[in-house]
């Protein structure tokens, strides 16, 4: 076989620094591969290129380390992306390619309840822990399942205090009007939304739900106008949100209280509608003015967002740190089970109980996370504004919108 002398030179270099301990002499044969099939492209786009964000600086971050340390071992993390297209069968295509073609040891879920549910039976298929940053609908985690995990919290975790919150402070709030997409996560949440407002005595005027791909909200907001709400709230995603938003100003819609989950906290929401995304409440699991200290790579809150606007140029909202979490559980779990072994480091997931850059982590017996209390915010003079918990409000809820 003809080798090149350079090629010579460095392989003769990498085996000397093995020889004195430099290096470990292992650690240039160990990867641990992570699939992640995501919306790359169409309408889901912005959400899925907020997941690659995170789960790459997660990598990067490894990697510079030095790589995950276990058993022995060093690990250098490579993640296989493939792009769905926005379209959930092709999710599940390509976790199963992902799984029997690209041989990959773990997988990072698709964006969304109702492709992480399709996915997730692949996943329970071959035995493969798969880690979801962007599914909050119970109805994921109710299927028995041993191999899926989620860093979000249930739905009414979030409806809950917003509600609560509302009707103690604003009682003058009396009717609210939904408008949900008719996809898994967005009718869960606005389902949820409608349960907690009616145990609270808020009359529930108006519930609709909109085809996904809606590119005219007319019809439906001119009935929902008619109801005259105190309160809207509309679920959907970022390209829904910003339509929609556009298309309340168009109709007159107006009153005290507007809610827009998710995508108002994507930075495409606020270039997209200006100064229209002023007053907009809005849920999350995670923000950045959270200060929790942990024991991953991270360290803390404060370090993954500055390595997050170093490398992207902005401030990372709860969905790209869903995704880094997922990350740095996945390097914690393999770390605990000495390797990459699907069913240690899947015991190691479900028993996890730590604290990280994410707040503290620990499963439920449905492998949904039980541990976080997510954070209510409202966009305020083009900022997100904390309303709560207390523990990192920084504002108080403003009332009016037109």
């Amino acid at each position: 076989m003809h080798v090149k002398r350079r090629d010579v030179l460095k392989m003769s270099a990498a085996a000397l620094l093995a020889a004195s301990g430099a290096m470990p002499a292992q650690a240039a044969s160990k990867v641990v591969k992570v699939g992640a099939a995501l919306p790359l492209t169409g309408p889901l786009s912005p959400e899925g290129t907020r997941q690659r964000n995170g789960f790459q600086l997660w990598a990067d971050t490894v990697n510079a380390a030095g790589g995950i340390k276990a058993g022995g071992d060093v690990y250098k993390v490579e993640i296989i992306y493939v792009d769905y297209q926005s379209n959930t069968p092709r999710a599940v295509q390509a976790a199963e390619r992902l799984i029997t073609q690209d041989k990959v040891d773990f997988l990072f879920a698709p964006f969304g309840s109702g492709a992480v549910k399709a996915v997730s039976a692949v996943t329970e298929k071959y035995g493969v822990p798969m880690l979801a940053p962007n599914a909050a609908s119970e109805q994921v985690y109710d299927q028995g399942f041993k191999y899926l995990f989620g860093v979000f919290t249930p739905n009414r975790t979030l409806t809950e205090p917003v509600a609560e919150l509302v009707s103690k402070q604003h009682p003058s709030i009396k009717k609210l009007a939904i408008l949900a997409r008719n996809d898994l996560f967005p009718l869960a949440i606005a389902e949820e939304m409608q349960k907690s407002a009616k145990a609270r005595g808020i009359e529930v005027v108006y519930f609709e739900k909109y085809a996904i791909g809606t590119v005219d909200f007319g019809s439906a907001l001119t009935k929902l106008r008619s109801t005259s709400p105190d309160w809207v709230f509309v679920s959907g995603y970022t390209n829904d949100m910003i339509l929609a938003r556009k298309q309340l100003v168009e109709q007159g819609v107006s009153g005290k209280l507007l809610t827009m989950v998710v995508g108002a906290l994507d930075p495409a929401f606020t270039k997209g509608v200006g100064n229209q995304s002023d007053n907009v409440t809005t849920f999350a699991w995670w923000d950045s003015h959270a200060n929790y200290k942990g024991a991953d790579i991270f360290g803390s809150s404060e370090r993954f967002v500055k390595l997050y606007q170093a490398k992207y140029g902005e401030a990372p909202e709860y969905s790209a740190a869903g995704s880094s979490a997922c990350g740095a559980i996945l390097q914690l779990a393999i770390e605990k089970a000495g390797g990459v072994d699907r069913v240690k480091v899947r015991d190691a997931i479900a028993a996890m109980d730590t604290m990280t850059f994410y707040g503290p982590i620990k499963f439920g017996p449905t492998g949904q996370i039980s541990s976080l209390k997510p954070p209510l915010l409202q966009i305020q003079n083009g900022k997100p504004t904390v309303i709560f918990p207390p523990e990192i409000k920084t504002g108080e809820l403003k009332l009016g919108f037109k």
